[in-house]
Parts: structure tokens; C-alpha cells; sequence
């Protein structure tokens, strides 16, 4: 699975003009569910997300998670971190998982947040046309991909 975290001081995501997730300070995580993909990969990157040290501690460094600040993360499904630029320049997006495997797997990243502790939890909605606004704070931007980190446990 790739994501892209963004530490925000506050985000949410409408849909045909709609509201239907928002957060205050914490997370905006953008989720693609790669092909083969499993249950583990959406375990660890939720773990990874909710413990993750990038807010202030007392003393300004990044040594708090989002557990430790009451932080709330909003999770979006973004087949197009997918993309493969290699060829060309229009993206090829068939890296990522087909919504058979990708929507129970987003899922599941979701609820392991929630089994975390991570509280609110809030979500966009899978496959939609999506307007997403972001309050980045910092900015502070990471990128994780647990086929790396995945591959290394393997060797």
C-alpha cells in the first residue's frame, strides 16, 4: 500500500457539495491499494500512520503521533499514487488493485486506525469525484509505501 500523510491543522472532503468527512487537527492520509496488496500491508501501514512522530513535543521537535496530540485522521482512497510515469506522459494507473481488493483493504486500514486508537477516523467515499481541502500545518508531508518495508522483512 502507498500513502501520503499530511500533517493538518485541519481537513475535510465533500462530495456532490456534501460534507461527508472532516477532522480537526491530525491527519489527511491519502491510501492506494496496490496489486497484491494483503491484510498485513493495510495492518502495518496503519499502525506506521498512528504512531508516526510528527507533531511538536514541549520542546518543538517531532516526537509526538497523532495518539499522543487527540489527533483525528481523515483517510482518502487515491488510486492515482499508482502511477507509473515510466513510458510516456500519460500515467498508468494498472499498478493499483481493482475495487474488489481495494475497498475491503481500505477498509480494514480504516478500522485498524480505529483499533489503534486513533479517533476520529474519517473517510471520503471509494471511487467518488472527491474535493478534498487541506489545512497543511508546517507543511509536513511524508510518503510511505509498505512494499519496501515489506520486501526487506523477506530478505
Amino acid at each position: 500500500m502507498r500513502a501520503v500523510i499530511q500533517r493538518v491543522t485541519g481537513a475535510s472532503v465533500r462530495v456532490d457539495g456534501e460534507t461527508v468527512g472532516a477532522i480537526a487537527q491530525g491527519l489527511c492520509v491519502l491510501v492506494c491499494v496496490m496489486q497484491g496488496d494483503s491484510a498485513a500491508a493495510a495492518e502495518l501501514l496503519a499502525d506506521k500512520v498512528a504512531k508516526l512522530r510528527i507533531f511538536h513535543d514541549d520542546a518543538g521537535k517531532m516526537n509526538r503521533s497523532v495518539l499522543d496530540v487527540g489527533g483525528g485522521v481523515l483517510a482518502i482512497s487515491q488510486f492515482t499514487l499508482a502511477a507509473d510515469t515510466k513510458k510516456g506522459n500519460r500515467p498508468s494507473f494498472i499498478a493499483a488493485a481493482l475495487p474488489a481488493l481495494a475497498v475491503p483493504l481500505y477498509e480494514h486500514f480504516c478500522a485498524r486506525l480505529t483499533a489503534n486508537g486513533v479517533a476520529p477516523v474519517a473517510q471520503g467515499v471509494f471511487g467518488a469525484d472527491m474535493a478534498v481541502e487541506i489545512h497543511n500545518d508546517g507543511p509536513v508531508t511524508i510518503c510511505l509505501d509498505t512494499d519496501t518495508w515489506l520486501k526487506r522483512e523477506n530478505i
